[in-house]
């Protein structure tokens, strides 16, 4: 072992792709956090009896997986065409109010659905904690790792061109909500903490604080307000999404 898997913490936080495999093999559940907006969508989705494969491609790979599995594989954009969302159900949380029960949807996502099949290689339950679920799953987490260690990764966002990883806000006040509700920990690690100080010192503002951020806005300036209202509304869904033979599933 070495530092960077915060061994002898019994909850701890960390980004990313290199945070996943850092946790992942140390921790008995690993709860994957992207506000804006892949595990905000996974919830609106489950809160609608439906099931979501995340998958990691964004090409060919990712149509063949969804034929495989019998899913509908989703458009990856956010943006609205001609003032309009996007012809069927997309990865944004606000097309999938009206979702039959029962769907299948294939989501592909550069941050949330990749890292959420990586979690999965690495042998701990995966959830997908979103602010809309943080309670609930933050205390799903706790029981469903016992005494063992529970991590949390917030995923962050991508710069562009480089798609380097940007610490975001929206993902450590998640990151921060879920670790909040993760009972019984007696030894969070200093990434925890800070985490859990940090959305307990806006908690009462979250949607303006989400709002006003990078991202945020510029889902704003996208045409898709309507994403950050759903994803700031704190634990209004007691929905926990578990990762099961590949399918995030209520």
């Amino acid at each position: 072992m070495t530092v960077f898997e915060q061994d002898g913490y019994d909850l701890r936080v960390e980004w990313g792709l290199d945070g996943v495999r850092a946790l992942g093999p140390h921790c008995a559940v690993l709860v994957i956090v992207d506000v804006l907006v892949f595990t905000t969508t996974v919830d609106v989705a489950l809160g609608r009896g439906a099931r979501v494969l995340p998958l990691a491609w964004h090409d060919e790979r990712a149509a063949e997986a969804a034929k495989a599995a019998g899913a509908t594989l989703t458009p990856t954009g956010l943006e609205k065409l001609d003032g309009q969302q996007t012809s069927g159900w997309s990865l944004r949380p606000s097309s999938l109010t009206e979702l039959p029960p029962d769907t299948l949807l294939g989501i592909t996502s550069p941050n949330g659905a990749t890292l959420s099949a990586a979690a999965a290689e690495t042998g701990a339950t995966v959830l997908a904690g979103c602010l809309r679920n943080a309670s609930a799953v933050g205390a799903a987490a706790a029981r469903l790792a016992g005494d063992r260690p529970v991590g949390v990764i917030a995923a962050g966002e991508r710069w562009r061109p480089q798609q380097t990883l940007r610490p975001s806000v929206e993902d450590l006040l998640g990151a921060g909500a879920v670790a909040a509700a993760v009972t019984g920990r007696a030894a969070p690690s200093s990434e925890a903490a800070l985490a859990v100080l940090s959305y307990r010192a806006v908690q009462d503002r979250v949607p303006d604080v989400l709002a006003d951020s990078v991202s945020g806005r510029e889902l704003v300036a996208a045409g898709v307000a309507d994403d950050v209202k759903l994803a700031g509304d704190v634990d209004v869904s007691t929905v926990v999404p578990v990762l099961e033979n590949g399918v995030f599933t209520a």
